[in-house]
């Protein structure tokens, strides 16, 4: 006996429609199954921050790129090493649903940075002064802390405590200049300082490999364990 008609035939899905909004593109990528709490959102540029996570395969990109040929996917190693180091900052001072000031001068990679804690953490970037938030943002970078540090040293008054400010959150602070500098291929950021810290953080520079890390750990530690005290 031949199957009923009735169920032989083939109802056509929808095909759903994206825009190139935000909130569209957005939820394209996340139909394809690319995890958006991993890629920094800008209407020209998707940014990788994490390969692995982001699950960002070539596949998916190849997919991404013909619905979206205008937007271009960045898979720049610079740029993970980067929000890996940021978010090694920010994991210890961010707060879920926090509104976070972005002054309209700050270094233009604070805001890409922090792009994806709008999904991770539920933050709200604000660039208006006027409005209400709970902490604003910090341009300091990982060298400018270091020669702080080095300098507090040479002037015989001891390393200063505490290091940060509560009403300040500090993206860059675990970044150096290079890495921003080379990363938009322009001076962000000046990369050398005209003092006698500088020149001693310039000979290191030559001498000492990843110095600037373990001078801002070691100080992260004294801080805390004075803090324990």
């Amino acid at each position: 006996m031949e199957d009923n008609f009735l169920f032989d035939f083939h109802i056509p899905e929808e095909e759903e429609t994206f825009t190139n909004s935000k909130k569209d593109v957005l939820r394209f990528l996340s139909d394809i199954g690319v995890d958006t709490r991993f890629i920094s959102y800008t209407p020209s540029k998707i940014y990788i921050n994490n390969l692995r996570f982001s699950k960002f395969s070539r596949r998916r990109q190849n997919t991404f790129e013909e619905k979206y040929p205008d937007i271009e996917v960045i898979r720049s190693s610079l740029f993970q090493e980067m929000a890996t180091n940021a978010s090694r900052e920010l994991s210890d001072t961010l707060k879920p649903q926090m509104k976070v000031y972005i002054p309209p001068n700050a270094n233009p990679l604070i805001e890409i940075i922090l792009e994806p804690y709008t999904r991770k953490y539920g933050l709200t970037l604000i660039n208006d002064g006027n409005s209400d938030y709970d902490v604003k943002t910090s341009d300091k970078t990982l060298d400018m802390e270091v020669h702080s540090i080095i300098s507090e040293i040479f002037s015989g008054d001891g390393i200063q405590f505490p290091r940060k400010d509560d009403e300040y959150i500090y993206p860059l602070i675990k970044i150096s200049n290079k890495q921003i500098n080379d990363f938009f291929k322009d001076r962000i950021v000046e990369d050398t300082f005209d003092d006698a810290s500088g020149e001693f953080l310039d000979f290191l520079d030559e001498t000492v490999i990843q110095y600037k890390f373990n001078i801002l750990k070691s100080v992260e530690y004294l801080e805390k364990n004075k803090n324990a005290d």
